[in-house]
């Protein structure tokens, strides 16, 4: 059974985790995180000027350990960074830790929706949608690896789209007891 109180939303840059984040939260009664949100917190400083002062690996040094205190809350929906499936340990541990859903999109679409963010440092390229087709290629197979329900996050609205997720968390409960109380520990 997979424990269904802490949900983890996981997808490339722009699929809309934090949107769909925040309204899931608000519908299940959950509190809403976004792992970025929380490193820029902490840091005091953009996540474009922590790449550049520690490059991506410090970066994802930080995201791993936010991810690893994060997740080991209850009662949370989690937008986690487009990158942070690429560790094992973050797969490993938003795996074991709640459900886990794709918001999968399009590198075209994702593009449509980034284009003019300066807050991205991996697309600040003079190709920026080639970069999103390079990351959804190695990225999509750890999404899929990872999750526990895909949903598409094309051109509907962030409220349908959280309707059709809601479906589904209902559905994959269906005849559990406690959820919360089936998580295992902290690997």
């Amino acid at each position: 059974m997979i424990p269904s109180c802490n949900i983890f939303l996981v997808g490339l840059m722009g699929a809309g985790k934090t949107t769909i984040g925040k309204l899931l939260a608000r519908q299940r009664g959950l509190e809403f995180l976004d792992s970025d949100q929380e490193i820029v917190a902490r840091c005091g400083v953009s996540i474009p000027t922590i790449f550049e002062i520690e490059g991506e690996a410090g970066f994802r040094r930080r995201e791993a350990a936010m991810i690893d205190e994060l997740s080991q809350r209850r009662g949370i929906v989690l937008a986690t960074g487009g990158g942070a499936t690429l560790l094992e340990e973050n797969r490993v541990r938003l795996k074991a830790r709640g459900t886990v859903v794709y918001l999968r999109c399009q590198p075209q679409e994702l593009y449509l929706r980034t284009r003019h963010d300066k807050n991205r440092p991996l697309l600040q390229t003079d190709d920026p949608l080639g970069k999103l087709k390079a990351l959804y290629a190695i990225r999509h197979p750890l999404y899929m690896q990872v999750a526990d329900m895909v949903l598409e996050s094309g051109r509907q609205s962030a409220h349908h789209l959280v309707r059709r997720l809601e479906n589904s968390l209902d559905l994959s409960s269906v005849g559990a007891r406690d959820p919360c109380a089936t998580l295992p520990a902290p690997p």
